[in-house]
Formats: structure tokens, C-alpha cells, sequence
């Protein structure tokens, strides 16, 4: 099959849930793909680079307030690392994702989640990685958001 290499992926981490969004082919809206265990990630981001083809994948870069590096970022780059091994040919790149998880709370009770919803943790992660698409696409390029 041919790739045609049209979807960029965000990817939010966590040692234990990690939120995927992915772009449209005409990389126009953000959306959530869902929240995933770490092996699970790995396991969908394959099949999507397969099925869909992924061109970037975009990977939260947990930067302290001062925009530093700190014990966040070392516990996100062995999984940048094993990203790299699991999708060779895949471009991975990081984007700035302070503040992202209070975007994302503040972003779901603008789309009218009631507060019970708003708590389920797989809901925050997947919001969050659509805000670290958004804002790196904003950075290359319109799009539109759509994380409800």
C-alpha cells in the first residue's frame, strides 16, 4: 500500500495513559483519537502510520514555566526514544506543551462537559494532545479544534 503521508499525530504522555489526536488529511481539524496505555500507543500509532500514514508526529515536550528542561522531560524522552525505533521514517518532533492541561479543562467547560466528564482523566489527556496539535499546527499553518 502507498502512504500518502497526509496525518500529523500529537502525542501527550503519561507513565500510565497517553492522549493521541491526529489531524484530518487536509490537516484543516484536530481531533482526539483517544487515550491509550504507553504499549497501546505505540501499538495504534503503527497501525494509523499504516492505515492513514503519518507524516510528524508531534510529541508534548513537558518544559518547566522557566521553558527548562527538567525531571518532566526525562521521564517523556525514553518514550520519544522508543517512538523513534517504532516508527522509523516517521518524523518526530517537540513542541511546548506547558499549560496544555489547564487548556484543556478550560476548553471542555467552554464545550459544555459537565464536571463528572471533565474528570475522567482519558478525556483530559486526549483534550491536551489536541491542544499540542493545535498549537503546533498554528505554529505551521491554520487549524481548527474540535475536542468535545
Amino acid at each position: 500500500m502507498s502512504k500518502s503521508y497526509t496525518r500529523i499525530v500529537a502525542v501527550d504522555f503519561g507513565t500510565k495513559r497517553v492522549g493521541l489526536a491526529m489531524t484530518d488529511p487536509l490537516r484543516m481539524f484536530a481531533q482526539p483519537v483517544g487515550t491509550f496505555s504507553p504499549d497501546e500507543a505505540v501499538a495504534r500509532l503503527k497501525q494509523l502510520d499504516l492505515d492513514e500514514g503519518i507524516e510528524v508526529i508531534v510529541m508534548g515536550w513537558p518544559l518547566t514555566e522557566d521553558g527548562d528542561e527538567g525531571e518532566a522531560v526525562r521521564r517523556v524522552e525514553p518514550y520519544f526514544g522508543r517512538l523513534n525505533n517504532a516508527l522509523r521514517g516517521v518524523q518526530i518532533v517537540r513542541q511546548d506543551e506547558r499549560h496544555t492541561s489547564r487548556r484543556a479543562v478550560q476548553t471542555l467547560v467552554e464545550a459544555g462537559i459537565r464536571k463528572k466528564a471533565r474528570r475522567e482523566k482519558g478525556r483530559l489527556d486526549a483534550a491536551a494532545a489536541v491542544l499540542i496539535l493545535q498549537d503546533y499546527l498554528e505554529e505551521h499553518g491554520g487549524v481548527e479544534e474540535d475536542i468535545s
